[in-house]
């Protein structure tokens, strides 16, 4: 895959994924959060989230718990809300999915409650599988804010423990490549099968191949159909006069490793660039990636895309279906860390370095779904835009 918010590794953690090693990758994680807490920003402001528990967010019923660690970090309101007046008082909604109302209630409703009596307000939310938005109300405006500031919070938090389960995409799947990148595997095997760790299993199926620009949590058909709608306005705005109106012609070639070690590697990528050496295609995906990160349906952890499309990944040695790193926490907030067996690369980039893999036209940008293939064996696209 391609990163920001795609590459697999780099030796360092990328996007939550801890590098092959020892425990010691989650004791830094830990320390690193409470020295440099995680900043929430909402409506213009900053806010500080400071870890209470960390690693016990594993069930519903601790959500109350988790609570009070963000009541500090949210007691100055965000003046950016919409907030109507109304004869009992005033009233502010917020549009959430449904997913996440059981971290806004909490158990036996404990969170819910303790942010009505600490903001003097009356909260309705509906109820489990619902779609709708929650209601705040209370007599004085900045009740209503303070609360919508803080269910803000939470509502952020959690979504940012939930699983990716979409990503913006190019595919690079074409007969040419997919026939090359055959070939490629069958030599590396042939070659140096006895290095450690070198074996089929490791290879992407090439008819995954892709080309990522952003990861994404989209938690329902209205965020899906937002999604779609932020990627024709991007099409609009730049994509058209950067591309032409036309597919961008690109060069599938030479090998790279993400980490600082080719002796102990856990993703090889193949480089892709522009076939006439402009920059067309970094800025285009540069410039989608701002503007999904402004919109915050991408987390701004990166300001560039790494162009480049994963041909190993020792996450398939386990998994053949393993699709990078993604994210540290389940759905249910457990922390996650995959152990992993490295292979030596270092023989592969030697005899590899420059191998060609072919030309594409990059012609469409897809919405595509994790975990789930078309009648192809591609992955599935909810939505796409084409150049051309």
């Amino acid at each position: 895959m391609v990163g920001v918010a795609g590459a697999e590794s780099r030796g360092d953690p990328v996007l939550g994924e801890t590098p092959s090693g020892s425990l010691a990758c989650i004791k830094i994680h830990i320390i690193m959060e409470v020295l440099r807490p995680q900043l929430i920003k909402i409506g213009g402001r900053v806010y500080r989230k400071n870890p209470i528990q960390e690693q016990t967010y594993q069930h519903e019923e601790e959500d109350d718990d988790y609570y009070q660690g963000l009541v500090e970090c949210a007691e100055e309101p965000c003046e950016t809300y919409e907030v109507v007046q109304t004869p009992q008082g005033f009233r502010c909604t917020v549009k959430a999915p449904s997913l996440l109302y059981k971290h806004i209630v909490g158990k036996r409703g404990d969170t819910r409650k303790k942010l009505e009596v600490e903001t003097k307000t009356s909260i309705s939310i509906p109820k489990p599988g619902q779609e709708g938005e929650i209601v705040i109300t209370g007599q004085h405006r900045s009740g209503v804010v303070s609360a919508r500031t803080r269910i803000d919070v939470l509502l952020l938090t959690f979504r940012r423990k939930q699983p990716f389960t979409h990503f913006l995409a190019f595919f690079l799947n074409e007969a040419e490549v997919q026939e090359r990148f055959l070939k490629f595997q069958e030599e590396v095997l042939e070659k140096c099968s006895m290095d450690h760790g070198v074996d089929s299993s490791i290879f992407q199926n090439p008819k995954k191949l892709h080309l990522t620009i952003g990861m994404l949590v989209l938690l329902s058909e209205q965020e899906i159909q937002q999604t779609c709608e932020m990627l024709q306005q991007c099409k609009e705005e730049f994509i058209d006069d950067i591309s032409g109106g036309k597919p961008l012609e690109v060069e599938m070639s030479g090998i790279e490793y993400m980490n600082d070690d080719p002796g102990m590697v856990d993703v090889l990528y193949a480089k892709v660039h522009m076939k006439d050496g402009s920059n067309r295609l970094q800025e285009l995906v540069d410039r989608v990636l701002e503007r999904f990160q402004a919109s915050g349906l991408i987390v701004k952890e990166w300001n560039s895309v790494k162009l480049h499309a994963t041909v190993m990944n020792t996450l398939f040695r386990k998994d053949p279906n393993a699709e990078g790193r993604y994210n540290l926490y389940t759905a249910d907030g457990k922390y996650i860390f995959k152990e992993r067996e490295s292979f030596d690369g270092r023989n592969i980039l030697k005899l590899f370095e420059n191998f060609y893999f072919g030309t594409l036209k990059l012609n469409s940008i897809h919405i595509s779904q994790r975990f789930t293939v078309d009648s192809f064996g591609n992955y599935a696209s909810c939505g796409q835009i084409d150049f051309s």
